[in-house]
């Protein structure tokens, strides 16, 4: 005769609070946090100045509501502040909006980018 162990009550996790709202299961606050975190890519931002979102001035309303992302507590959520915080600010500029588009530019971000991550692995040796 073989015997089974009783069964555990499994109970499910907590539902998220009522106070916070979730667009397609995310938090307002995780939807923002993976948008300014996309803002390190220059290859995202001329995907966002070929569709002519950064002409938009809703969309550069937004672009500067995000800046909250640069101060504590929610500057410690960023995976990679540098370029991300230094894009959101070049946003900012009417001129970096329009130039964004250029190939020339973008590769130029990438370059400094590439150049600044080889440059702190060789401080941190």
């Amino acid at each position: 005769m073989t015997t089974t162990a009783p069964e555990q009550a499994v109970s499910p996790p907590p539902p998220p609070p009522d106070n916070e709202p979730v667009y397609g299961g995310f938090t307002r606050f995780e939807i923002e946090l993976e948008f300014v975190q996309s803002l390190a890519n220059p290859l995202y931002l001329n995907h966002l100045a070929t569709q002519k979102l950064l002409t938009r001035p809703d969309f550069v309303a937004y672009l500067a509501y995000l800046q909250y992302w640069s101060r504590p507590p929610y500057l410690k959520y960023l995976m990679y502040p540098g370029p991300t915080l230094k894009h959101l600010e070049l946003l900012q500029q009417e001129q970096f909006r329009a130039d964004i588009i250029s190939p020339d530019l973008v590769q130029r971000l990438i370059d400094e980018g590439m150049k600044a991550a080889i440059d702190w692995h060789r401080s941190d040796a």
